[in-house]
């Protein structure tokens, strides 16, 4: 593998390259999956202005927005990483609400936000329309290998050091669920595009080697 070190702004300008150059049919599903340390809903946000300006519609959806109900979520208690790592997040309801319906042939008509869970309530968010040619850029940990259908993944890495280093104290009992996903889904030999956010002002795209 080349690893090539790229400047923040150049790393938004070539995945708004990347994405706008994907044809499909309906509207692109884009998963930008990451721990919070490495800040995938930053670049999720960092993305949608220049994707407009290129002329696609774009929708920015957070996993925070699509957890399941806090019986389910903490049924084992608040800091079990297995729990975290299975029933945290309502993938059915992110794929009914979400990417079903963004897909080749949805209706467009998205729910950007599905539970609420300081309340623990479902969200009043009301749906919208996003039309053929749009993008939705899905944020949040623990996205890929579980069959989610997205047409482009984006993996912000970190090393397990980095990952430590920058997860919160009350946060730690977090990593061994990424521990786990790191080694049974390996999410970066899933992804379109892999980049290491050791240091976030100093990301770097993970590129195949090229042959000799």
């Amino acid at each position: 593998m080349r690893v090539r070190p790229i400047s923040p702004d150049r790393l938004v300008v070539e995945l708004t390259d990347r994405l706008t150059a994907v044809t499909v049919p309906g509207r692109l599903r884009v998963a930008l999956d990451g721990a919070p340390a490495a800040e995938p809903g930053r670049l999720a946000d960092a993305l949608i202005d220049p994707l407009r300006a290129r002329g696609h519609p774009v929708l920015h959806v957070h996993t925070a927005d699509f957890l399941r109900p806090a019986s389910v979520r903490l049924e084992f208690g608040r800091t079990n990483p297995d729990s975290y790592y299975d029933a945290w997040v309502d993938e059915a309801g992110l794929r009914r609400e979400v990417l079903d319906p963004a897909g080749p042939t949805g209706s467009g008509r998205l729910l950007p936000a599905l539970w609420d869970a300081r309340t623990d309530r479902a969200s009043r968010s009301a749906y919208l329309d996003l039309p053929p040619g749009g993008i939705v850029l899905v944020s949040g940990e623990l996205l890929l290998g579980g069959g989610l259908p997205f047409d482009v993944a984006v993996h912000l890495e970190l090393s397990p050091a980095a990952l430590a280093r920058r997860t919160p104290d009350p946060a730690h009992w977090t990593l061994p669920a990424f521990a786990r996903y790191a080694e049974e889904v390996a999410p970066a030999s899933l992804a379109d595009v892999v980049v290491r956010v050791d240091h976030p002002d100093r990301p770097a795209i993970v590129e195949p080697a090229e042959p000799r």
